[in-house]
């Protein structure tokens, strides 16, 4: 994507509102030449440019309302106030790791079809899907998304900094409707327009999007065939995924060598020099190229593959790419990293989510319910716990120490 906010997860935009929410919107307020109707009818003339209709500006643009609530979460990022284990540990969760292995079973015909025409690994598809939409579970629910048309206008119009980049996706989700493929009421998604099971931008769903299930249009809400497709197409196209490679391989070094050696290498060439799994098992392909990589300073040491690039080029994060493929690795019956991050703690359990949320439940605070999944509700009831008793920094960490903190006061 041509601007790092495009592929942010809606986990870490959803958990931004939370960040923002005690900010007001004149102290974020944007600045425009123009009111926004008038912008609006200034901005005609660029759709007519791209072929938009008067009959389908007017329908779409005529009435609407910038959403200027997108300035605050603009501006809060807090996906990097995490630390790496954190991040992980809140994005391959138990949760995920069932609800994806039944996604495997259910959709195994639809991965296969995918698998076999794109070359993408079915579980780095799952990894992807679980990351960017929990499987769809927040595909349409208001607490994550919002009417993408009017997020949109409120950027293009009021936000000097990326005016242009916002404006280029106003005409293309323009399109979109002028084309037939959607309506400005289907269209929700992130407060930056990341739309459907994959989160696509609209640029993404123009040019990246695939007709995969054979309806006549392109869509990446309601059945995930079109938004899985579209996405493998994207791995492979903007990504140079290369299929039949891995993405990695978690390893050991030997004394001579540090983690910080650059330049990728063939499989081969790492062994010479006395590089292994850390799970001892063999490596698969002696050709693949890799390159070192220590997420954490005497944390856990990867070797990674083109493939994870392919996978980072979804989001210019390594964190996140490292998210998706090991969320798919465990789908797919592989166990966690072997090597243990410093000042890191193992995730909570299933159950024990559970029980964090039934216990902030019925100490007044709102979790959004006791599923085990932790989204906005749950992350914002753990910070608001945090704060209470003392536990530093509050950050929404739903860990061992919340937990135990929980159990301790008897609720």
């Amino acid at each position: 994507m041509a601007e790092p906010i495009a592929r942010r997860s809606f986990i870490a935009a959803a958990f931004g509102a939370v960040a923002a929410g005690a900010l007001s919107g004149p102290l974020l307020a944007q600045t425009s030449s123009l009111k926004f109707p008038q912008w609006v009818e200034k901005f005609r003339a660029r759709a007519r440019a791209r072929g938009i209709s008067d009959a389908v500006y007017d329908r779409v643009m005529g009435d609407i309302r910038p959403d200027t609530s997108v300035y605050a979460l603009d501006r809060a990022q807090p996906e990097f106030n995490e630390k790496p284990w954190q991040y992980l540990n809140r994005r391959v969760s138990d949760w995920r790791i069932s609800t994806g292995k039944e996604r495997a079973r259910e959709y195994a015909p639809l991965l296969a079809r995918i698998e076999k025409k794109y070359g993408v690994d079915r579980n780095i598809m799952l990894g992807l899907w679980g990351m960017e939409s929990a499987f769809g579970e927040v595909v349409f629910n208001p607490k994550h998304m919002r009417p993408v048309i009017p997020a949109l206008s409120a950027l293009a119009w009021g936000d000097p900094r990326r005016r242009s980049y916002w404006e280029q996706e106003l005409l293309n989700a323009l399109t979109i409707i002028q084309r037939g493929w959607s309506t400005p009421k289907e269209m929700v998604g992130s407060w930056a327009g990341a739309m459907g099971h994959t989160q696509w931008m609209p640029e993404v769903w123009l040019n990246m999007g695939v007709d995969f299930n054979g309806d006549g249009r392109i869509s990446p809400f309601g059945a995930p065939d079109d938004a899985l497709a579209g996405t493998a197409q994207y791995l492979v196209k903007r990504g140079d995924y290369r299929p039949g490679e891995g993405w990695g391989y978690e390893v050991t070094l030997p004394d001579r060598v540090s983690p910080r050696t650059a330049g990728m290498r063939t499989i081969a060439a790492w062994r010479k020099l006395g590089v292994e799994r850390a799970n001892e098992k063999p490596f698969p392909r002696s050709g693949e190229k890799a390159r070192l990589w220590q997420p954490m300073p005497k944390g856990p040491v990867l070797l990674v593959t083109q493939n994870f690039q392919a996978v980072k080029s979804y989001n210019p994060s390594n964190l996140y790419a490292l998210a998706i493929v090991l969320l798919g690795d465990r789908i797919g019956g592989e166990g966690p990293l072997i090597g243990k991050f410093p000042g890191g703690e193992r995730p909570l359990t299933l159950s024990e989510m559970q029980e964090v949320q039934r216990r902030l439940t019925a100490a007044g605070y709102d979790t959004g319910g006791a599923d085990g999944r932790v989204g906005q509700d749950t992350m914002r009831a753990v910070a608001a716990f945090q704060a209470k008793v003392g536990i530093k920094p509050a950050d929404g960490y739903a860990g061992l120490k919340v937990l135990a903190k929980l159990r301790e006061g008897g609720v």
